[in-house]
C-alpha cells in the first residue's frame, strides 16, 4: 500500500477526489470500479495518510477530517523558507510517506525540499504545459491568460516536481476546449472537472509501477 500526503491550500475540491479514490473508506476495495485498467488489480493500492496545509484556514483541513485522515498545518508565515520546510519534511517523514500529491498548494518548493524526495512528488497544474506555467501561474490568472491567448484547447498537466516551478517531466495530460463566451470561471470549471479525474488515474498507476 503507497502512502500518500496531500499538500493543499484552499478549498480541497481535487484533494476531495483523491480522498474519495485513496481515502481510508476505501482501503482493500476497488475505486469506482474504473482504475482497473491493462490488468492491474482490483484492489486499492494506495491510501491517502496525511493532509498538510499552510493555511489554518484551509477548508481542505475540514475535508481530510471528515475522511479521517491527519491533517496538519505548517504555516509559512513570519518564518524562513528553511524553517517552513523543515517542519513540512518532518511531517511527511513522520507519516512514513511514499509519494507527496500538490493539489493546490500555493508555496513553491525549494530544490532543497524536492532532492529530499527525487521523483515522488505530483503536481497538478490547470493549462497545458509548459504552455501558460511557471512562477506567478496559478489559478485564475492560468484560466485568463488562456483565454486572453485565444487558443482553442486548454487542459491540465499532471507533472513530476523539480527545481523549476512547472517544469518537472509530464506524466499525464487532459484536454478541454476553450469556447465562445468562456470567463475564467467557466473555464476553470471545466478543467478541474478533468483533474479530479485524471489525477487519481495517475497516483494508482503509479503505485502499480506504470
Amino acid at each position: 500500500m503507497m502512502r500518500v500526503a496531500v499538500y493543499a491550500s484552499g478549498t480541497g475540491t481535487i484533494l476531495q477526489a483523491l480522498l474519495d479514490a485513496f481515502g481510508p473508506e476505501h482501503r482493500g476495495k476497488t475505486v469506482h470500479g474504473r482504475l482497473s485498467l491493462d490488468g492491474a488489480s482490483d484492489d486499492t493500492v494506495a491510501e491517502v495518510v496525511l493532509v498538510v496545509s499552510n493555511n489554518p484556514d484551509a477548508a481542505a483541513l475540514a475535508r481530510a477530517r471528515r475522511a479521517g485522515v491527519p491533517a496538519a498545518v505548517v504555516d509559512h508565515r513570519g518564518r524562513s523558507r528553511q524553517a517552513f520546510e523543515a517542519e513540512l519534511a518532518a511531517v511527511t517523514e513522520a507519516h512514513g510517506v511514499d509519494l507527496i500529491c500538490l493539489a493546490g498548494f500555493l508555496r513553491i518548493l525549494s530544490p532543497g525540499f524536492v532532492g529530499r524526495y527525487p521523483h515522488r512528488i505530483l503536481n497538478t497544474h490547470p493549462a497545458l504545459l509548459p504552455a501558460f506555467g511557471g512562477k506567478g501561474m496559478y489559478g485564475e490568472r492560468v484560466h485568463q491568460a488562456v483565454l486572453a491567448a485565444g487558443v482553442a484547447v486548454s487542459g491540465c498537466t499532471i507533472h513530476l516536481v523539480d527545481e523549476v516551478p512547472d517544469g518537472g517531466p509530464i506524466v499525464a495530460q487532459a484536454t478541454v476546449p476553450v469556447l465562445p463566451g468562456d470567463t475564467p470561471a467557466t473555464l476553470a470549471a471545466r478543467v478541474q472537472a478533468e483533474e479530479r479525474r485524471l489525477y487519481p488515474e495517475v497516483v494508482w498507476w503509479w503505485a502499480e509501477g506504470r
